[in-house]
């Protein structure tokens, strides 16, 4: 008698938590996609992206008015994945593509893509250098990721301090220098630096 009670105990418990499941279907369904968002770089990187179509976030290098591009060098050292230092201002007579990223790094993940459009695009141009500094403690995971992403693009790490006109600590940061060292654009956060325009606008600081 004891285990027929106990049965229907276990079967009127089962019906009710499947009643409030088929009830609060949407909101459960909600928590869970918030905390996959919350806790998942892969899943907020994808929602990122889909915000990015909206074309809302296309970088232009108009971001960056007149008034303050005139005599903004500032120059810092930095070492390729073979220890070889150089500074920035070796690189005067090139558009430089500054961006600072990092493996864990959501934002940066959503506009990678863009940004190896970009690379891929300009990489063979003699005027244009591509220098994507990565901020992850660790090399091995930058690789790991570039790996996965099936990049070519080429990462650096910085050897000492970096001026804060070009970066603060936010990550993303993307940073424009014309031939001449002058910061031409300066953006902190994600943006789609693989539209026409902006390839354009990089076109025309080449010819400049």
């Amino acid at each position: 008698m004891s285990d027929n009670k106990d049965l229907l105990n276990e079967k009127s418990a089962t019906s009710k938590l499947l009643g409030s499941i088929k009830k609060n279907g949407f909101t459960i369904f909600m928590g869970i996609l918030i905390v996959t968002l919350f806790l998942s770089p892969d899943a907020k990187s994808w929602m990122l992206r889909q915000f990015m179509k909206t074309g809302i976030f296309n970088a232009s290098l108009e971001e960056k008015k007149p008034d303050t591009i005139a005599e903004t060098t500032a120059d810092f050292e930095f070492k390729d994945q073979k220890g070889l230092v150089q500074n920035t201002s070796s690189l005067r007579g090139k558009v430089v593509f500054i961006n600072f990223w990092a493996s864990w790094c959501p934002p940066c993940r959503a506009e990678f893509p863009s940004i190896e459009k970009l690379y891929t695009k300009f990489k063979d141009h003699p005027k244009v250098f591509f220098l994507t500094i990565n901020e992850d403690e660790d090399p091995a995971m930058a690789h790991a990721y570039l790996k996965d992403e099936n990049s070519s693009i080429p990462f650096f790490k910085v050897t000492g301090n970096v001026p804060n006109v070009i970066y603060k600590g936010a990550l993303p940061t993307t940073v424009v220098l014309d031939k001449k060292g002058n910061i031409r654009f300066h953006h902190e956060g994600f943006a789609d630096y693989s539209s026409d325009k902006f390839m354009k606008q990089i076109e025309d600081m080449i010819k400049e």
